[in-house]
């Protein structure tokens, strides 16, 4: 499966106003240096001592708007 990483800060700025919002990352446990990553399907998975945790999605366009930020491409 291919992933863009990036940190909790960089996907604050991502998330529109339909999905989640920065009070639901701070729940999740997603701070500013917190390693996410997203998949191809929107999943938003956050980097734990044990592995990886799904915790919300991103909705529509949302490749674009990654792109956009980080510069990256799926790897």
């Amino acid at each position: 499966m291919s992933f863009i990483e990036m940190t909790g800060a960089t996907l604050d700025k991502i998330i529109s106003e339909d999905e989640l919002h920065h009070d639901n990352l701070q729940e999740a446990g997603v701070g500013d240096s917190t390693i996410v990553r997203i998949n191809r399907q929107g999943d938003i998975e956050v980097r734990r001592a044990k592995g990886w945790d799904v915790v919300g999605g991103l909705l529509g366009e949302f490749e674009h708007r990654i792109h956009e930020e980080t510069g990256l491409h799926w790897a």
